[in-house]
């Protein structure tokens, strides 16, 4: 088995006097997709904020390869190799597809690299149009991309087919693949949608109130038992 390349372990996090993660530890390898699921609450969203340093941590560690990224700021994070896209996506309205790229890039690059476009070839076509006027699925390839300007080693996603229509969320699910097989990135993405995350995922880990309940890799996975576990 690939040694970790994310490696969390037994972190706490929480928001003032309330715990919503305690004792989590998870691992993400090289080249593998890892899907966390679970319920609205369950602090999906909340460990996304941990890991790439905008919430603090209680307790435990996060390591990148042999790197301890706890304590450090998110922009450090991001330099040693973390790529983050965020719910909701948050791409820079005002600025254009080519300056929203160019606004995730790192140590000391100033063009977006043109294979970016080569996994998104809608943003080249729209590289000149504001982001503010794409459409949803738009905007989340965008937001995609301008993390991976800065040639992350893990990449994070949070809940990315929220607000998507489902031929775009297919085909968001094949370009992940891509990106996984022809960069050698690992992925680790949050979702709710359980059809994406099985289309998407090498393993699946399932968080219920801040803790893992179940985990298990891809293939013959019982669907209908995660399914129960994503109903109660």
């Amino acid at each position: 088995m690939d040694e970790a390349v994310l490696k969390v372990d037994s972190i706490g996090v929480g928001y003032g006097q309330s715990r919503v993660i305690e004792g989590l530890s998870v691992s993400a390898r090289s080249a593998e997709i890892v899907a966390l699921l679970g319920l609205n609450g369950m602090g999906k969203t909340t460990l996304m904020k941990a890991l790439i340093g905008l919430l603090p941590v209680r307790g435990g560690a996060i390591r990148l390869g042999t790197e301890e990224l706890t304590g450090r700021s998110p922009h450090e994070r991001v330099a040693a190799g973390l790529g983050y896209v965020p719910q909701g996506r948050l791409v820079f309205p005002t600025l254009t597809v080519e300056e929203n790229v160019e606004a995730g890039l790192v140590r000391g690059e100033r063009r977006a690299p043109p294979e970016l476009f080569h996994f998104f070839p809608i943003l080249k076509e729209m590289r000149r149009r504001r982001a503010g006027n794409l459409s949803g699925g738009q905007q989340q390839q965008l937001a995609i991309a301008r993390a991976l300007a800065s040639r992350p080693k893990v990449l994070l996603l949070d809940e990315p087919t929220e607000g998507i229509q489902p031929s775009i969320i297919k085909e968001l699910a094949v370009v992940l693949k891509r990106i996984r097989d022809e960069r050698g990135l690992t992925i680790l993405v949050t979702e709710q949608m359980l059809s994406f995350a099985l289309d998407v995922a090498d393993r699946v880990v399932v968080l219920s109130r801040g803790r893992i309940i179940h985990e298990a890799p891809r293939a013959g996975l019982d669907e209908r038992a995660l399914g129960k576990m994503l109903s109660i």
